[in-house]
């Protein structure tokens, strides 16, 4: 009896840890390679001439599009699969690389590095790949799935700021895209292990489908659902602030050369234990609990570090803390979402919400290029950041996580 029911639960255990594999190396490669933008900032503007503003409007950009194509990213993976999109994504974002490397001028930058990685971005990283993961692993197990996957998926930061850094270093910019660009393709093949299906000897207990758009309207009218939106306002913020223009402010605090660098590759490590610890402690307590505890810490920790003497030592301390709280909104705020909502359209869904993120990850990147170039510091934005993540943490405590039964759901009428 016993080695019939391992050999039932065999096949599941072996195939859900494939989809995590792969959700891991598709996300390790995209947001591994976006983390390295801004060590692009000063040698773009040296080598090439262009302005600061500019530069971070290009990076800034592909966040925005990013957010605004996630919820057709998460919705085209809901309806036809995780393969045909994660393909389409892999080779745009290796475009949109290729045509950054031989920009002769701003225009192409911005198309590059803004329109096609932010197309790119939509189609290979949390929107389409988490749902999968989601769809697989047990209500239980859901955000500590998710958590893995964002932890594997910081394995890319770790890896590519050093490398892309050293062959910026020796060979230039435009090698160093070329072989980001490269990357990105050898991931394409991917998706189609997202979507394979395993045989469970139990189905999957979820709500019965509704239609997309009387989910969606449930959603809006949901407060809980807003105030996670709102929230996540904030996450985009911060880090794509920090990301960007970290390296930058160590150069005017008279830092080593190469610190910032360091200090990016540290999030991405610290952020690998961060994101298990946050799905982990997203499958015990309340989620949203974590998140607004999460937000607090992330802003006492910009607050301290912006106003500490700069140190090497203060800088990795920092990056370790920001690492610990980097992504692990993610599994956090995708698995809410599941349980309230139910996995048939939480690409959509998720997509939606990151929306929000993606706004604030565009201002993040794109006011602090033009607060520098207007006063010649970051304070500002790192004033900004610490008052943010206050708010956000406030939002996030009182949000009702109930699941919502089908009665609900299905209450739009049937052709909505």
């Amino acid at each position: 009896m016993s080695t019939t029911s391992s050999k039932r639960f065999a096949p599941a255990f072996n195939h859900t840890t494939l989809v995590i594999l792969a959700a891991a190396l598709i996300l390790s490669a995209a947001m591994g390679i976006r983390q390295t933008f801004g060590l692009f900032i000063g040698p773009f503007s040296f080598d090439r001439g262009l302005p600061v503003t500019l530069i971070a409007f290009a990076i800034a950009l592909h966040n925005l599009v990013w957010g605004f194509a996630q919820p057709f990213a998460g919705a085209a993976a809901d309806r036809y699969g995780s393969a045909p999109v994660v393909a389409f994504g892999a080779t745009t974002f290796a475009a949109g690389l290729t045509l950054s490397a031989t920009a002769p001028s701003g225009p192409f930058l911005i198309v590059g590095m803004g329109l096609l990685v932010g197309i790119g971005v939509s189609c290979t990283t949390f929107g389409v790949v988490l749902p999968a993961v989601g769809r697989v692993a047990s209500p239980e197990k859901r955000s500590m799935a998710m958590g893995l996957v964002s932890a594997g998926g910081s394995a890319g930061q770790v890896l590519m700021v050093p490398l892309v850094q050293g062959i910026r270093l020796n060979a230039g910019i435009a090698t160093s895209l070329f072989v980001l660009a490269f990357v990105m393709l050898m991931v394409a093949p991917l998706g189609m292990v997202l979507d394979r299906r395993a045989h469970t000897a139990t189905p999957r207990h979820e709500p019965p489908v509704a239609p997309l758009r009387a989910v969606l309207a449930q959603a809006a009218r949901h407060r809980g659902y807003r105030l996670l939106t709102l929230g996540f306002f904030t996450c985009g913020f911060q880090l794509a602030f920090i990301a960007t223009h970290l390296p930058g402010y160590l150069s005017l605090c008279h830092m080593p050369v190469g610190l910032g660098a360091t200090a990016l590759a540290l999030i991405g490590l610290f952020n690998m234990v961060g994101s298990w610890a946050c799905g982990w402690l997203g499958g015990r307590f309340r989620q949203h609990y974590v998140l607004g505890w999460l937000y607090l810490i992330r802003s006492v920790t910009i607050g301290a570090f912006f106003l500490l003497p700069k140190s090497a030592v203060t800088v990795v301390i920092f990056a370790a803390v920001m690492g610990l709280t980097w992504l692990g909104t993610v599994p956090l705020t995708s698995g809410l979402v599941a349980k309230v909502f139910g996995t048939r359209h939480l690409g959509s869904l998720f997509g939606v919400c990151f929306l929000s993120h993606q706004i604030g990850s565009f201002l993040g990147a794109w006011l602090g290029g033009v607060v520098f170039d207007l006063t010649g510091s970051y304070s500002l934005l790192w004033q900004a950041t610490v008052a943010s993540g206050l708010i956000a943490a406030l939002l996030h405590f009182p949000i009702d996580d109930s699941t919502l039964h089908a009665p609900a759901l299905l209450s739009e009428p049937a052709g909505a």
